[in-house]
């Protein structure tokens, strides 16, 4: 396979993220062949030529590699190797590309699992938001054999800008771990410095670009630090989705007897905007909390 040759590609999971890679692998030729759990989520795909599958099994069918984009480790272990998954029809040779964040022993139990009948594994969860899925500039972190990265490259290439194969499967979920809990971090601080500006009476609208040419700089203060400021989360990334990442890292960090004080201190932050209701809104909701509104 090259960069250039046209793909079966198989598709299963059209969310915010799952529907942007799926249109970048339609406009880059390969041919598509979609599925979701909510049914109408296939249709624009399908007005731009993918096909329709009934299953994540159907959707493997004949695929040189199928993608997916879930919520968390249960909704992928049930796509793959569940009833209609994908691991009962992926053919030999093929490659599996999960885009999903999910625990790195998942993948790694995934990896081993489709290798035992010839099929690859590659993890491949991704930083950089809705925007970035739309735009195709996503930053991927793989985890893989080189040769399963071989085969995924031409997958990830339509949506993917910094691709990184930072080692065997699992290794990319480990990443995303790292990116989730150093994000943990940036969010509260932004949303802190945020509330602060406003306390002292600052212009944040000039103090924004002055911020951004220092040190302070980061895609959460250019990216969401607007959000703040107009006490409006639109999605973004959910809430309730980081506080699943977080708590990933969370328990791979427990086992490696290291304490994450301030990732666990945004953690209950989060359970507190979640109980509250605010767990579908932008995760730049932090901000709630920081000016104690309704949570």
């Amino acid at each position: 396979m090259t960069e250039r040759t046209a793909l079966r590609v198989g598709v299963v999971g059209l969310g915010t993220m799952g529907a942007p890679m799926a249109r970048h692998l339609i406009a880059a030729g390969h041919e598509v062949t979609v599925w979701n759990r909510t049914r109408s989520k296939e249709e624009p795909l399908a007005a731009l030529g993918a096909r329709r599958a009934d299953s994540p099994a159907a959707a493997a069918e004949g695929a040189d590699a199928v993608l997916t984009c879930v919520s968390d480790d249960p909704d992928l272990r049930a796509v793959v190797l569940g009833e209609n998954g994908v691991a009962q029809m992926l053919p030999s040779g093929a490659v599996l590309v999960d885009c999903s964040t999910a625990s790195p022993s998942l993948a790694r139990e995934l990896a081993w699992d489709l290798a035992e009948s010839g099929r690859m594994f590659v993890d491949a969860p991704v930083s950089g938001g809705s925007e970035g899925a739309e735009k195709g500039t996503l930053t991927v972190f793989l985890g893989g054999s080189a040769d399963a990265v071989a085969r995924a490259m031409p997958v990830v290439q339509t949506f993917g800008a910094r691709i990184t194969h930072l080692g065997e499967a699992g290794a990319g979920q480990a990443a995303k771990a790292v990116n989730q809990v150093v994000l943990a971090g940036t969010y509260a601080g932004v949303a802190e410095g945020v509330v602060l500006a406003e306390r002292f009476g600052l212009p944040f609208e000039q103090l924004l670009p002055a911020l951004s040419a220092g040190s302070a700089d980061s895609w959460v203060l250019r990216q969401r630090a607007g959000n703040m400021v107009k006490g409006s989360y639109p999605l973004g990334f959910r809430t309730s989705l980081h506080l699943k990442d977080v708590r990933i890292a969370l328990r791979e960090a427990a086992v490696l007897d290291l304490p994450l004080e301030v990732a666990q201190l945004v953690a209950t932050i989060e359970e507190k905007l979640i109980a509250a209701g605010f767990g579908d809104e932008d995760v730049s909701n932090v901000a709630r909390h920081t000016r104690s509104e309704d949570a």
